[in-house]
């Protein structure tokens, strides 16, 4: 199995990428927000998830390993294939779709070619659980966070902190949802609220 490409950008079209590694070139399905990124002649790295039918062997690749995450969890919802999950990350980065998920934003989602009204209610339901654990997942820096708030509130404010909001704002905003929510709360409800109210 393929997991990674490193080589030279050879041709870019609409939907692909043909990637040199020593003189083989690697056809490799991306969402824009990956061909964006490419220069004919450059050096690039990608991470790749290889699939293998009876047919055929596809790679898709993308420029961050958090990309490739959410195309494996996108795909686990039912209707969901590599195409639509190639859209989905197209229309939304992974932070955007993080945000998306936690605040059960369908519109958002559904504006990817392919998503209609159905299927973007299904992702955001399916998924708005699994947000928590994809941000803690991800091996990128993860922010520190003090001992104080815990639990989901500590939780709720790393998923925050890591979305882009301040260590101030974000713990501010879950403090608000947990007096107005109650104690005992989960995490993806504080960072719901917390989200809606910043974004008033």
């Amino acid at each position: 199995m393929i997991g990674k490409l490193t080589g030279l950008v050879d041709h870019v079209a609409a939907d692909h990428a043909i990637i040199d590694v020593a003189g083989v070139g690697y056809l490799v399905a991306c969402p824009t927000s990956t061909l964006s990124r490419l220069q004919t002649g450059a050096a690039v790295s990608l991470m790749i998830e290889t699939r293998i039918t009876d047919e055929t062997i596809k790679l898709y690749g993308f420029v961050t390993a958090d990309e490739r995450e959410w195309f494996r969890l996108l795909q686990t919802v039912q209707n969901v294939g590599a195409r639509v999950a190639l859209s989905v990350l197209s229309s939304l980065s992974p932070r955007e779709l993080e945000r998306a998920l936690a605040l059960g934003d369908k519109a958002l989602i559904g504006r990817a070619q392919g998503v209609g009204p159905k299927l973007a209610l299904r992702i955001a339901t399916e998924l708005k659980d699994k947000v928590p654990a994809m941000m803690a997942k991800s091996g990128e820096a993860m922010p520190s966070i003090v001992t104080k708030p815990a639990g989901p509130e500590a939780d709720a404010l790393l998923a925050l902190v890591k979305l882009g909001y301040s260590q101030g704002q974000a713990a501010e905003a879950v403090a608000r949802a947990a007096r107005e929510l109650g104690e005992h709360s989960g995490a993806d409800v504080l960072i719901r609220e917390s989200l809606r109210a910043m974004g008033r």
